[in-house]
């Protein structure tokens, strides 16, 4: 009830104060985003408080207080915030990369890309077939061409099969998890993450075969894929040398200069156009594994996660349009049954395969279901690639990720503590 009463007061307070601030964007912005922090944090206790993961509480602030339902935060305002998302998940990802240990990368490598292997293939199928069975039940595919039914089924698929790294982190952080399910689900999502990227380039250039998009934009070349991929790695490789020199040198400020490490590993990614969140990944996993000293860098981002996390789930939230994701639940909901049901399947035959034990088995898959920011971002390159039929594409897909970035991290919660490895 007192959260409650904080989260109205806080409410009513933005109420009165925002008219304010409409003389100035950036005093309007900063405001919104000070009041869009508290309010997810009041959100993520009340969750928290009825037994679910703080983060679900924070994508619901998000959507509650986003330009779908209250309209506190403006479209415009997070237009304006998206530096601060894309900050937030170069921190999450430069921290991904820090939780792999090299002993534990050589030792139980064989596992996770058997469980990687087996999991994102009969997902990928199961999905692309369901779109193909659906295709009358979907309006912007029931007159369409056989071709055009198998080059969307194909793009949705390649996407579905996305994972979320940061949602693996956030509750890993949250719960204090550090066994075998969470590492094996932590090794999968990552190299997943990488493969996805090829895969999906290798989708697309399918697609665009069987079926060529009106006025297309030019696809990448196989160099411009290979550079993304190879350059961050390099990027990546460098940063992390140049981050374990600082901590053997100098060692002092480690968040403030985490973050920094962030901002410019982000723009320098950018700038030399490579995959960003590889980059950020391989620079943590370097500073951990050649630095004496990466554990004390890793153990002050994770004491200081939780702004880390409230800011990008928080955004992410206010970014879903409820008004175009409603009308295709009753398509979207089957489609996420598949899926998880997919991802069930090939996990445990990815885990027996790689001869896991029986608690990987049965709980790891639960893991894998969540989803966010790199579906997002592929989604919105098959709609600038496919005109209107990538938008549908793009807004089935967000739906489905609406779905799954709320489920998802409820059923890995479960699965942490099923294992045993959840601290609270």
């Amino acid at each position: 009830m007192r959260r409650l009463l904080i989260l109205g007061l806080l409410f009513g307070g933005m109420v009165l104060i925002l008219p304010l601030a409409s003389g100035g964007q950036g005093s309007r912005t900063l405001l919104t985003f000070g009041f869009l922090i508290l309010a997810a944090y009041t959100v993520g206790e009340i969750a928290a408080s009825l037994g679910l993961p703080k983060i679900v509480g924070y994508l619901v602030a998000g959507v509650l207080f986003g330009p779908s339902v209250l309209a506190t935060v403006r479209p415009e305002g997070v237009a304006r915030l998206a530096p601060v998302s894309d900050l937030a998940i170069a921190l999450i990802a430069f921290l991904a990369g820090a939780e792999l240990k090299w002993d534990e990368v050589r030792e139980r490598g064989v596992l996770l890309l058997r469980i990687m292997t087996a999991e994102l293939a009969i997902t990928f199928i199961a999905l692309a077939a369901t779109v193909w069975f659906l295709q009358d039940a979907l309006p912007f595919l029931r007159d369409a061409p056989p071709a055009s039914v198998a080059a969307a089924a194909i793009l949705f698929a390649a996407i579905a099969i996305v994972h979320s790294p940061a949602v693996t982190m956030a509750l890993l952080s949250e719960t204090g998890a550090r066994g075998p399910v969470a590492k094996t689900t932590l090794g999968v999502v990552l190299l997943a993450d990488v493969a996805v990227v090829l895969f999906f380039s290798a989708a697309m250039a399918v697609a665009r075969a069987i079926a060529p998009p009106e006025g297309v934009v030019a696809t990448a070349s196989v160099g411009l894929i290979i550079w993304e991929i190879l350059g961050a790695l390099v990027v990546g490789g460098l940063l992390g040398v140049a981050v374990a020199a600082y901590l053997r040198f100098v060692g002092r400020e480690l968040l403030l200069f985490a973050v920094l490490v962030a901002f410019f590993g982000l723009e320098i990614a950018r700038l030399v156009h490579v995959e960003v969140l590889l980059t950020l990944l391989t620079a943590g996993f370097i500073t951990e594994n050649v630095s004496p000293h990466g554990d004390d860098l890793r153990e002050a981002l994770e004491r200081s996660a939780a702004p880390i996390f409230v800011v990008f789930f928080a955004l992410s939230g206010a970014k879903i349009h409820l008004p175009d994701i409603i009308p295709l639940l009753p398509l979207v909901v089957p489609i996420a049954a598949v899926r998880a049901g997919a991802i069930w399947a090939g996990t445990r035959l990815g885990a027996r395969w790689g001869g896991a034990d029986p608690a990987e088995r049965r709980l790891v898959w639960m893991g894998l279901v969540s989803q966010a920011g790199v579906a997002i971002g592929l989604a919105a390159i098959i709609a600038e690639a496919y005109g209107a039929l990538g938008e549908q594409i793009r807004n089935l897909l967000l739906a489905l990720i609406a779905v799954n970035e709320t489920i998802g991290p409820i059923l890995f919660r479960r699965a942490l503590a099923r294992g045993g490895e959840a601290e609270t």
